[in-house]
């Protein structure tokens, strides 16, 4: 941009042509700072301070309130795999062994007392069981893929019971308990984030990746054995399976019922592989 000549310059005045000396001093003298151009915070950065926020006074059961819960929503709705570093054709999404079900990738982005964020890189046909969040709201953004979720909360004051009409080896101790079905269907991203709760919205959950897919969490708090938030698998079976007193559900409902019985040791077939993460740093002060 050139500064703004008189008449007497554009019709050619040698001595109009020349540059005041108040104007050139005047021009030298505005503060740099006014010319600094801000650096942006990254989305994943923005992320983090979000969390911070959201999750200072949480703890178990504890959950924020409806505006942060929105706040924290709308941040994790525009996230995008590059945000994270993340791409489809980077090696956590191949399925390299044979096996039934391949192994997932977990990246680590950062944990407290107070939340969890992390993300889990699934190939085509990995699996996380279906397991609890025990206290816990949870957060989970697919980023890309497509991805089954079947998700339950217990009915409350169901009764449970131990006696089925299955093979008596697969319902030892401990009882199972009926639970209600609250999704259960593909998610393909772009899509919003999902919410569960320490007592609603699916509080337990299983992924199943239809294609390659990676789903960004965050826990709040997370997972802690001393604080009694430890992770629980369990099986399930269908609603017909079990004759409990008290218990009458009408056939055509019944889909939307089943009997969970938590397991007592990790499943086999999961295989979960730590890996660092190498996204756009996180400032943590």
């Amino acid at each position: 941009m050139g500064i703004e000549t008189t008449r007497a310059d554009r019709k050619g005045n040698k001595e109009s042509r020349e540059l005041p000396k108040a104007t050139d001093t005047n021009s030298r003298s505005k503060p740099r700072k006014s010319r600094r151009r801000h650096k942006r915070m990254s989305p994943v950065q923005k992320l983090f301070e979000t969390c911070k926020q959201v999750f200072a006074n949480v703890g178990t059961g504890i959950v924020p309130s409806p505006e942060d819960i929105e706040r924290l929503r709308a941040v994790l709705d525009g996230m995008k795999p590059q945000d994270v570093g993340l791409k489809p054709e980077m090696p956590y999404f191949q399925t390299q062994v044979a096996r039934r079900t391949p192994p997932i990738t977990y990246l680590h982005l950062y944990e407290s007392d107070k939340f969890s964020m992390g993300i889990w890189c699934l190939p085509p046909s990995g699996v996380i069981p279906l397991h609890n969040h025990p206290g816990m709201t949870v957060f989970s953004k697919l980023l890309f893929g497509t991805m089954h979720i079947k998700s339950y909360d217990w009915v409350v004051d169901a009764p449970s019971n131990t006696s089925a009409d299955v093979n008596p080896s697969e319902i030892t101790a401990p009882p199972v308990r009926l639970a209600e079905v609250k999704v259960d269907s593909n998610l393909t991203a772009p899509c919003n984030t999902s919410i569960l709760y320490p007592a609603d919205g699916g509080n337990m959950h299983c992924f199943t990746a239809v294609t390659a897919c990676a789903v960004l969490d965050v826990l709040g708090p997370p997972y802690s054995d001393p604080d009694g938030r430890h992770c629980t698998y369990y099986l399930e079976f269908p609603f017909a399976s079990f004759s409990v007193d008290g218990v009458s559900v009408p056939e055509e409902e019944r889909e939307d019922y089943a009997w969970l019985q938590e397991r007592e040791i990790t499943p086999e077939d999961l295989a979960v592989v730590g890996a660092k993460y190498a996204g756009p740093k996180i400032g943590q002060e």
